[in-house]
């Protein structure tokens, strides 16, 4: 059976304003609400994928009422026909603030051979670690919502077969479904509609190694859907199981060669923290190369091995159990360094630590060799160039 399928996909219908319909991922500006409350003022009143998710910068206020409220907003939708269905793949054409174009395929794969857990083997595997806390919130948005909205990004690794770039090449084939400018300096979206899909599906099956998809962007959402998943199918006849919704989840899958992606670091800040952690970091951490470290107006530096693999384990080791034994201390990921600096300034006894970039070319096979890396380890682009809630897919039958 093949571990890619082709989806129904929803899109708003067309009298819906895309500008306002369409909303950067939930995990994006976690401590910057400010970024959100000025988001939900521009699309408070109209339809947006704003009112089907839970910003994680709100997570801990009133998270269960928010959670009925987006299944409750989901089944309005639906109910009021705001969907209108596409089987077929989207071709999707996405401009940047900081990169002319990058191009993704959003398709559904078989959540039956995608594998989050450390020794487990599947064809589509995690980059990085889950941490277990973050995925139930996620299981109670999901386990009772009619539709999913992926925000995750699935590498492919096709080098000289440019799958989706030959997709492009060829887009004049296809029907457009949208054009628009991203709200909040998110760039300009395409999309293209592909409903002769098995050629491509053929293609990526075919490809010689047994790892060719890993996931970028993403990890927690689509462990958390596994989760749904396997809880749902307990209950299921082998015969239901094999066609049902919430088996499949919808992806954008990226090339990992594409010109448009670029592998960003991620960044970390402590809250409630001082001149300690910094004096832990130097005499615990060492190496060829230097990372610099922020604490109210001064930076600090830090030596780290020079090769980034090893760099951002060792810091995360170290951050561990540093707040293993400061339970009042609390971190924080954060995509960029203008936003790291903004939030170390706006948050009195914080630390910003910058973090060393990976090498795309080493990734994959880093991942085949040594199974998943530290939590956050990378970042696809910058924070407003992650990917924006345009398509949706039923899950409940």
């Amino acid at each position: 059976m093949s571990f890619i399928v082709t989806p129904n996909i929803l899109l708003p219908v067309h009298t819906i304003d895309k500008e306002k319909w369409a909303v950067i991922a939930c995990d994006q500006f976690t401590s910057e609400p400010e970024y959100w409350d000025e988001l939900k003022s521009l699309v408070d009143n109209v339809p947006s994928t704003f009112h089907l998710i839970l910003p994680e910068a709100y997570l801990e206020d009133d998270s269960n009422h928010k959670i009925e409220k987006v299944n409750y907003n989901m089944n309005l939708y639906l109910k009021n026909h705001l969907f209108e269905e596409h089987k077929g793949f989207i071709l999707v054409d996405r401009q940047t603030p900081y990169v002319k174009r990058r191009l993704g395929l959003v398709i559904a794969i078989d959540l039956e051979v995608y594998e989050y857990e450390e020794g487990k083997e599947g064809k589509i595997k995690a980059t990085e670690k889950t941490v277990p806390e973050r995925i139930p919130p996620r299981v109670k948005i999901r386990e009772k919502a009619p539709i999913e909205l992926p925000h995750v990004l699935v590498l492919l690794d096709d080098l000289n077969k440019n799958i989706i770039s030959k997709l492009y090449k060829n887009r004049s084939k296809y029907n457009k479904v949208y054009d628009f400018n991203l709200n909040m300096d998110g760039g300009h979206l395409k999309g293209y509609e592909i409903k002769n899909t098995k050629p491509i599906i053929e293609e990526i099956e075919n490809l010689s190694n047994e790892l060719n998809l890993i996931v970028g962007d993403g990890n927690h959402s689509l462990a958390s859907a596994k989760v749904c998943w396997d809880n749902l199918k307990k209950d299921l006849s082998v015969e239901e199981t094999q066609n049902h919704p919430a088996r499949y989840a919808l992806v954008e899958l990226i090339s990992l060669y594409d010109d448009g992606l670029t592998f960003e670091p991620i960044h970390r800040v402590l809250f409630n923290s001082d001149i300690n952690l910094i004096k832990t970091l130097q005499q615990k951490l060492s190496g060829s190369s230097e990372l610099e470290v922020y604490f109210r107006n001064e930076i600090h530096k830090v030596s780290v091995s020079e090769n980034p693999f090893i760099a951002i384990s060792d810091i995360q080791d170290v951050l561990d159990e540093y707040i293993s034994r400061n339970k009042y201390i609390e971190i924080d990921f954060v995509h960029g360094m203008d936003s790291l600096k903004k939030v170390v300034k706006n948050n009195k006894d914080s630390i910003g630590i910058t973090m060393p970039a990976l090498d795309r070319e080493k990734l994959l096979p880093y991942i085949r060799e040594n199974g998943v890396l530290p939590r956050k380890s990378f970042s696809l682009g910058e924070a407003v160039e992650k990917r924006y809630y345009m398509e949706s897919k039923k899950i409940l039958k």
